[in-house]
């Protein structure tokens, strides 16, 4: 039995190709995807404003530590292409920064 860990990743891309369809809905739910959403969560937390361009997904992975961040950026990012091919928004260049919250050190004031 392997090791396990838990990775916060932020997952960042830029929409691409949306339609008039997706545009609408992401224009009228921009309310609640803006800095106020920010969490991290295992089925992610979509950030974005209403200029439409960039958006960012805070996920919690968690996954063999023998894979390391790199497959949990990986897993991540799948994650984020199903989600939004799920709600129809087109999106390019996605990129990952991941977090292992178990080796992450921690500096406590004395």
């Amino acid at each position: 039995m392997s090791t396990r860990h838990t990775y916060r990743v932020i997952v960042r891309g830029t929409f691409d190709g949306l339609s008039e369809e997706s545009r609408s809905r992401l224009l009228a739910e921009a309310d609640d995807h803006g800095l106020t959403a920010m969490r991290f969560t295992e089925e992610g937390s979509l950030t974005y404003d209403r200029t439409l361009k960039h958006f960012s997904y805070r996920l919690v992975v968690v996954s063999d530590a023998e894979d390391g961040e790199e497959m949990a950026g990986v897993l991540a990012e799948d994650r984020v292409e199903t989600a939004l091919g799920e709600l129809g928004h087109g999106y390019k260049g996605l990129r990952s920064t991941v977090t292992d919250l178990d080796t992450m050190k921690v500096n406590r004031k004395r």
